[in-house]
């Protein structure tokens, strides 16, 4: 399969240099379908997170296709809002796989045609079939694939199995799991419910956006035994309610030092040892780790809570705004941006591409598990991990195999929402 794309690459340096374009070799990697003059002059406005909204990946663009990245970066809440609110303000959404069940309904994105997208076969199968591995089982959850199509080109209502038409591109994901000071908590962590352990008291703290804490307190009372639910991806009243309730005694009994909205907030509660054990992202761990401190991304018995985001375009775009979208969307999966995502601890869509632009070492370490052999960097080119650390959790495989459930939003969501606040009010 590499070799394969790595002819193709070469095919279409030799097209481009017979057309005498100025397209340059990294606009090459995007497979440009029109050529590169075309689309110089065009700006997208591009908003989401701040998980992949960052400012490399907006110049490596602009040098490759010549296509200006406007960037803007918001909380989880306020994406949502910002993309059914104001739909004229933006022309790629970049959001979450939970957020798509929210906003595709909502008539303000376009479903992208599959065969404009050329390395769609090359996507994880976790997108499209929903499944990793053939004998996989979808997790609960807002699996990717549950929103991932749509019935045609002008609907808004999800397909029950693949079509020509895709909600969004993936480009992000991750199986995360509860971060822990090695050093401090004095004890083997192997259950989502030691984060409830009396002895933690003060010192733990979950991540405070309802459709995603929602799901590690799920995780949580699952392994504590507190309740086992039909669908912990969709939960009745009932066992919301109970859900909370558990929460807010501990909450009032003093289990938890903070809740965090941000990666700098995680980052920081851990460095600095106010909390041992918490809900955290795979590069705030390494974040905390690049600074000398020990920190673990633990692998628990009962599996990952996994999370996703990827691309979607607005319905306004035409002509060649909606070229120069499909133009770099393409260059997204074609390697460079996959890389970069993989280096930060991330998992990146197409995997054969991003592996050309990594080193074997660099392979090794983020996706196969194995012991690093010389520094492991990141982007910036800090060192993340020595030689001979190996990724918590392992492989790739032994990660994302190991996902329980995606984040959700659920049938009762909004009654969810409200007793989620309550909670972080009581």
């Amino acid at each position: 399969m590499v070799e394969t794309t790595k002819k193709g690459i070469a095919r279409r340096k030799l097209l481009a240099a017979a057309a005498g374009g100025a397209i340059g070799s990294g606009a090459v990697t995007g497979f440009p379908t029109i050529w590169a003059q075309n689309i110089r002059n065009v700006v997208l406005r591009q908003f989401g997170t701040g998980v992949s909204n960052q400012n490399a990946i907006a110049e490596k663009c602009k040098e490759d296709l010549g296509i200006t990245l406007q960037m803007t970066a918001l909380d989880s809440d306020a994406v949502v809002q910002r993309s059914v609110t104001q739909p004229n303000s933006y022309d790629i959404a970049d959001i979450e796989y939970w957020m798509v069940k929210k906003v595709f309904p909502a008539n303000v994105l376009q479903p992208m045609d599959t065969s404009k997208i050329r390395l769609f076969d090359k996507i994880v199968p976790i997108f499209t079939t929903g499944k990793l591995t053939p004998t996989s089982t979808i997790a609960q959850g807002t699996a990717p694939s549950t929103v991932g199509f749509v019935e045609g080109p002008t609907s808004t209502r999800f397909a029950s199995s693949p079509t020509q038409w895709f909600t969004m591109i993936p480009t992000i994901y991750n199986a995360d799991t509860l971060g822990i000071r090695p050093d401090l908590v004095g004890r083997p962590i192997k259950n989502w419910k030691d984060i409830m352990d009396p002895a933690f008291r003060g010192k733990t703290a979950i991540l405070n956006i309802p459709s995603i804490g929602i799901m590690d307190a799920a995780m949580i009372c699952e392994s504590a035994g507190v309740i086992r639910y039909g669908d912990k991806g969709n939960m009745t009243r009932a066992e919301i309610d109970k859900t909370i309730d558990y929460l807010i005694a501990a909450k009032r009994a003093g289990q938890f030092r903070a809740f965090w909205k941000t990666f700098d907030e995680s980052v920081n509660l851990m460095a600095s040892g106010e909390v041992v054990i918490q809900s955290m992202w795979s590069p705030a761990v390494t974040a905390v780790r690049s600074r000398g401190i020990a920190c673990t991304y633990q692998p628990l018995e009962e599996g990952y809570r996994a999370w996703g985001g990827g691309l979607a375009l607005a319905k306004h775009l035409r002509g060649i705004q909606l070229d120069a979208a499909y133009e770099y969307i393409n260059w997204y999966l074609s390697g460079w941006v996959g890389a970069y995502l993989n280096r930060q601890g991330y998992y990146s869509a197409v995997l054969e591409t991003a592996r050309e632009h990594m080193t074997a070492d660099e392979w090794g370490f983020w996706m196969e598990g194995k012991p690093a052999q010389g520094d492991i960097k990141n982007p910036q080119g800090q060192v993340m991990e020595r030689a001979g650390a190996v990724r918590d959790g392992g492989s790739f495989y032994d990660r994302m195999g190991a996902v329980a459930c995606w984040n959700a939003v659920m049938d009762e969501d909004r009654y969810m929402v409200q007793k989620w606040n309550q909670f972080i009010a009581s």
